[in-house]
């Protein structure tokens, strides 16, 4: 069994917003790949119409993943919440109580490792 969190998050751009968008992910890529070396892997993907928006995020164990929330929190979350409107957030790993509270209001669902195996 792995400590590695890693979640799926599936968004809608926001009405009005799609201007901004690539400013803002471009900001948050630059600060998470700067500051969080327990960030593994974070990247966003667009729809070819520009209204969905899916992030592929890996942290290193839960203190990663609380790490990031944290930094979101503070320096983008109010920007993000106007800009995207969460439709579905999935969370995989063993998420500890404080990450499972921390993302509750995006409606996180949390799926436990079963089995598997993970290369390199």
């Amino acid at each position: 069994m792995s400590d590695v969190i890693e979640w799926v998050l599936e968004l809608e751009v926001s009405a009005g917003q799609a201007d901004g968008m690539a400013d803002l992910l471009e900001e948050m890529v630059a600060a998470t790949k700067a500051n969080e070396p327990g960030a593994l892997h974070y990247e966003y993907y667009i729809s070819d119409d520009g209204t969905r928006v899916t992030s592929l995020e890996r942290y290193a164990d839960n203190a990663a993943a609380m790490t990031h929330l944290a930094n979101f929190g503070a320096q983008f979350a109010e920007r993000f919440l106007a800009t995207f409107a969460p439709l579905r957030f999935s969370v995989f790993g063993p998420a500890g109580a404080d990450l499972r509270a921390g993302v509750a209001a995006f409606g996180a669902e949390h799926m436990a490792f079963h089995k598997g195996f993970a290369r390199g």
